[in-house]
């Protein structure tokens, strides 16, 4: 069974939601490696198919000049494993720079059952995990651990016994 991720569109009712949600497949896509840019921009992810482009054009470029033409391709098909590998977490990424809300994970066989599943309102086919669980506030800081240190610090580094 695969795991789908279901988006949500902003600023919508609960039915028009349910009708205009969005299923995006977790795992490897072959299309996205065979096609990398044609996929990257078939999701409508510009800047990444920019990013695509460019990494492979300079790692093809790079193999040329260097006289390690296959060392350049097979970097270059490094950026078409990461597009299959990550490119669902990439339009997942775009879709909540767009607003979308993360419903949560359903798994299913295919896309249409996991898409029954959803509207079924089924929690049988919902996959439990953190991204599910109601978002919690963070936890107040005590006041004797911000007055701790007063003196410069660098990253996780302090500077003890100088102030």
């Amino acid at each position: 069974m695969a795991i789908y991720v279901v988006m949500e569109p902003p600023g919508a009712s609960e039915d028009e939601a349910a009708e205009r949600a969005v299923m995006v497949r977790d795992g490897f896509s072959l299309i996205a490696f065979i096609l990398p840019l044609v996929w990257l921009l078939w999701h409508r992810l510009w800047i990444e198919a920019f990013v695509a482009f460019v990494a492979s054009v300079v790692l093809m470029a790079l193999g040329e000049t260097t006289g390690f033409a296959f060392a350049g391709a097979a970097l270059s098909l490094l950026v078409s494993l990461f597009v299959a590998l990550e490119g669902p977490a990439l339009r997942i990424a775009a879709l909540r720079r767009r607003g979308w809300c993360e419903w949560g994970v359903v798994e299913g066989d295919s896309a249409a059952e996991a898409e029954i599943r959803y509207l079924a309102g089924e929690d049988e086919g919902r996959v439990a995990g953190p991204w599910t669980a109601e978002p919690r506030p963070a936890p107040a800081w005590p006041a004797s651990t911000a007055a701790a240190h007063t003196g410069p610090a660098l990253g996780l580094l302090g500077y003890p016994g100088r102030h």
